[in-house]
């Protein structure tokens, strides 16, 4: 230690190099999680330690009742609990930008139909409603696929082809039971919440493949049939429209996918952003997308459709959702529903049903796609000014894939990048949680998602702009001063949290 001009002292490495500065050079060239407080904070929590490291154990702080085991959190949990330790609740949310969650705003927007303000509660709607939901939602939602993407084909849906579920994560989850002791495969990155339900269903044998960013994360669909036959994949489960990288698998891409369930493979597709598609030709405004259209039987086809009011709907508190799928597969999800959940709400089953008439859907997806079109240019432009630009800008969903390996370290990796935009009262999702990686094998710092964080442009364009606001407050002082501040400092539980309600 030597003495400085100061009252404070300056402690030195071996080098002589002050201490701060010789911590903050290690950081700017951190290769391993190990290294980074930002990482290590994601490791601490339940459910996210590595694991295939022999001889497995079992951490006793960590599961302290006997047979039970943390699955690990979603992306959005996670993100949402790091925030409430930093001062984030549900009193101040006003204060924040919460460019994280995937949920579209649910207020009015331009030229859309009035949002629903009432419920009623006729008394037969007091009862449980069927495990595969209300006979006359599922007429309608069998309508409405008939009505948009089934004119002219034989084969039509009916209600025995749908089930309504009480939120998209059930319907994963009722699939998943029901599946059988199978190859799965699926892509890198994909939705967040993939990871869990293949840890979880033991039954599915994760078998990933690593969409490259070159080709714009494009399905290899050539590629996906030598797969089905060297590795013998049975079920496929992916995203359309993609969540998170924003792109989507439309027109012969589509049906070239939807083929392969020709081959002795189901699909699952999780179509929950067919509605946010962004055409650059304002006379296709209000088409969507979904392989309803290129199914040629709906009983024989093992084609899977997840969707329902949360997204398209802009009703994410309903957690009202169906599957479609074959009269045999919906039949199993009766069974499989009666244990996971029960089913869905009955009462806002029965206000469902109006929502899904044609002519309503028609202008409630025109005004979303210019809405949501408008909020996505005003995101880009904004990125462009603070010399962000997005490598593959969004064709669909709400979601931004922002690349940060331009940035200087530490803030290039999303954890980082994170955890400093929390001090800004600003949530977004580190890349992470996108790499679907069930095992939890991989060094965070080798994933093909580390240098990504995914922004949502979901909120109201005024919530946007502060979030926005707070990611070029980060990057200017990170240009214009320097790194040092970032990399550490952060509070790691609600206990060190200044507003402890939540």
């Amino acid at each position: 230690m030597s003495a400085s001009n100061s009252s404070s002292p300056s402690f030195l490495s071996r080098s002589g190099t002050p201490l701060k500065d010789f911590v903050h050079d290690i950081m700017k060239h951190f290769k391993h999680e190990k290294e980074s407080e930002a990482h290590q904070i994601f490791r601490e929590r339940a459910g996210h330690k590595p694991k295939g490291i022999v001889p497995e154990t079992v951490n006793p702080d960590e599961e302290t009742v006997p047979g039970i085991e943390h699955p690990g959190s979603t992306g959005v949990i996670y993100c949402s609990d790091r925030a409430m330790a930093n001062g984030f609740n549900y009193h101040n949310a006003h204060e924040w930008a919460n460019l994280g969650q995937g949920a579209p705003e649910v207020g009015p927007i331009p030229d859309a139909p009035d949002r629903p303000d009432s419920v009623s509660l006729p008394v037969g709607s007091l009862e449980y409603a069927p495990t595969t939901g209300v006979k006359a939602l599922r007429e309608a939602v069998a309508s409405l696929y008939n009505h948009m993407y089934r004119q002219g084909k034989a084969s039509q849906y009916t209600y025995e082809n749908v089930c309504i579920v009480p939120g998209g994560r059930s319907g994963l989850s009722r699939v998943a039971a029901v599946v059988s002791d199978v190859y799965c495969s699926y892509q890198i990155p994909d939705y967040t919440a993939y990871d869990q339900v293949l840890s979880a269903f033991k039954r599915l044998v994760p078998v990933p493949t690593a969409l490259d960013p070159k080709h714009k994360y494009r399905l290899d669909i050539e590629q996906t049939k030598r797969d089905i036959r060297t590795q013998g994949l049975s079920v496929i489960i992916a995203s359309n429209p993609r969540n998170p990288t924003g792109q989507v698998i439309a027109g012969k891409d589509l049906k070239e996918l939807v083929s392969l369930s020709k081959e002795g493979t189901t699909l699952i597709l999780d179509e929950f952003y067919s509605w946010y598609i962004y055409h650059d030709h304002d006379k296709e405004l209000g088409k969507s997308v979904s392989s309803a259209a290129y199914i040629d039987d709906v009983d024989v086809d093992s084609v899977v459709i997840i969707d329902g009011l949360t997204k398209n709907w802009r009703l994410p508190g309903w957690r009202v959702c169906w599957v479609i799928g074959p009269k045999n597969l919906i039949t199993a999800l009766s069974q499989s529903g009666s244990f996971l959940d029960g089913g869905a709400n009955h009462p806002l089953q029965l206000a469902a049903i109006p929502l899904l008439d044609p002519g309503h859907v028609a202008a409630e997806k025109l005004a979303l796609q210019k809405h949501f079109r408008m909020k996505r240019d005003h995101v880009l432009k904004r990125l462009r000014g603070m010399h962000l630009d997005v490598d593959i800008p969004p064709q669909a969903t709400f979601y931004v894939w922002l690349n940060l390996e331009k940035l200087p370290a530490p803030i290039n990796n999303g954890l980082t990048f994170f955890e400093e935009l929390l001090k800004e009262k600003t949530i977004v999702i580190p890349g992470i949680f996108f790499d679907i990686n069930p095992s939890h094998r991989r060094n965070l710092f080798n994933s093909p998602c580390h240098h990504f964080v995914r922004l949502s442009f979901g909120p109201p364009l005024e919530e946007l702009d502060r979030g926005l606001d707070a990611i070029e407050r980060v990057v200017k002082i990170a240009r214009k001063e320097g790194t040092k501040q970032f990399g550490h400092s952060y509070k790691k539980s609600l206990d060190s949290a200044s507003d402890h309600h939540i």
